[in-house]
């Protein structure tokens, strides 16, 4: 219902990630992890529950606009992103990728981030093909804590 609630009225202007990161309102807006040069985002409109968003902070839209200490740093919080998601989700697998482009399904086309879909055995059934409506069994807020938790206990190993 937030999706539906909030379509008619999409007048964000701006960057969504670049405003999520300077706003420093974090359980808000969904930021598990803060690195230096990089943040983890829940997706506010999820495909399944924890599903996260790995962005640079910087406003950048190609690879080769990332430096080196940024595309390191992209690296340890995707794997610091699936250690947090194993210790609070236990997912049997994970979808992990980049869209570049519209045409290959970017939503947001000007500032490259990460997905990191959790995935687990019957996660998809026929809702979304007969409904067009994805169930999410937890809520946003329920699985916001859990990997807040998560993302503490995992970066301190």
């Amino acid at each position: 219902m937030a999706y539906i609630d909030r379509s008619n009225d999409r007048k964000d202007s701006g960057c969504i990630f670049c405003s999520r990161i300077s706003r420093r309102r974090d359980s808000e807006d969904l930021i598990v992890w803060r690195g230096r040069l990089v943040t983890v985002f829940m997706n506010r409109f999820p495909y399944n529950n924890g599903h996260l968003m790995v962005a640079p902070n910087r406003h950048l839209a190609r690879l080769s606009d990332l430096n080196q200490k940024e595309v390191l740093e992209l690296h340890r919080l995707k794997a610091l992103s699936l250690a947090a998601l194993e210790r609070a989700m236990r997912p049997a697998g994970y979808n992990l990728g980049l869209n570049l482009g519209k045409t290959a399904g970017a939503g947001v086309l000007d500032h490259i981030h990460w997905h990191i879909v959790p995935r687990w055995e019957g996660d998809t059934n026929f809702m979304p093909v007969i409904a067009e409506t994805k169930v999410m069994p937890e809520h946003l807020r329920s699985t916001y804590k859990k990997l807040r938790k998560a993302f503490i206990e995992a970066a301190s190993k």
